[in-house]
């Protein structure tokens, strides 16, 4: 049975799930759409594909690299407060406990102030204070990174597409202001990119699931010797 810490675990892969996923499909498809536009334009100088098909994509884009970023803290927020709690840092560490609290606050600020930013040097200023913010959470000792395999982590995995989601807030006007479409080379290279690692967010995030007990299972599982894969024998009935 799933009590309510559980619940509160399965937030993160469930909002992926309802959520991100299906943004990153009506996304893709509208930049499918968006780019065939433009290419049957200038050779033929008209389209059947409506001229809307472009803001829609710059719009429920824009939501999904929001949803990313948000997903992302609220992944994070789970262990590291949850452990936080259970081990009473607050005691034990007061500094860093409020110091975390406070950075938490502040990346949650800074990327509501970058998705209503105008000017280039504001944007610019909020897109890497976001940034630096999820980096510090990320890296809390009470994250689980599997550093050791860190090219198949799903905790790597998501921290570049994150930051490769901000960095897409950051630079919407440019790519619309620039006439030569550099910013937008750049756009599709680095959003092509932040696709192969959402796939590989998708493999490793049902990965790490299976690998993750409900609360009432760890005492048994932790007993486990996760090196040789081997587990205690249960006791006869």
């Amino acid at each position: 049975m799933v009590g309510f810490q559980d619940f509160l675990g399965l937030l993160h892969p469930m909002l992926a799930v309802v959520v991100v996923f299906p943004l990153i499909g009506i996304v893709v498809r509208l930049a499918v759409q968006t780019r065939q536009r433009r290419l049957e334009v200038d050779a033929e100088g008209k389209s059947k594909i409506p001229p809307v098909v472009g803001k829609e994509h710059v719009q429920i884009g824009r939501w999904l690299s929001g949803s990313v970023v948000g997903i992302a803290l609220l992944g994070m927020a789970y262990p590291i407060f949850s452990k936080m709690v259970e081990k009473q840092i607050w005691a034990a560490e007061p500094f860093r406990f409020f110091f975390i609290v406070a950075i938490y606050i502040a990346t949650i600020a800074s990327l509501v102030i970058l998705y209503n930013a105008r000017p280039k040097i504001w944007r610019a200023i909020f897109a890497t204070l976001t940034g630096m913010g999820v980096i510090i959470l990320g890296f809390q000792p009470e994250v689980f990174r599997r550093n050791d395999e860190w090219y198949v982590s799903h905790f790597y995995y998501g921290m570049i597409a994150t930051m490769l989601m901000i960095f897409s807030l950051a630079i919407i006007q440019e790519i619309y202001q620039d006439r030569q479409n550099r910013w937008r080379t750049v756009h599709i290279i680095l959003n092509s990119i932040a696709l192969l690692f959402f796939i590989g967010q998708g493999i490793t995030g049902t990965r790490d699931l299976l690998e993750i007990p409900l609360s009432w299972q760890e005492p048994y599982v932790y007993q486990c010797d996760f090196v040789n894969k081997k587990c205690p024998e249960p006791a006869p009935k």
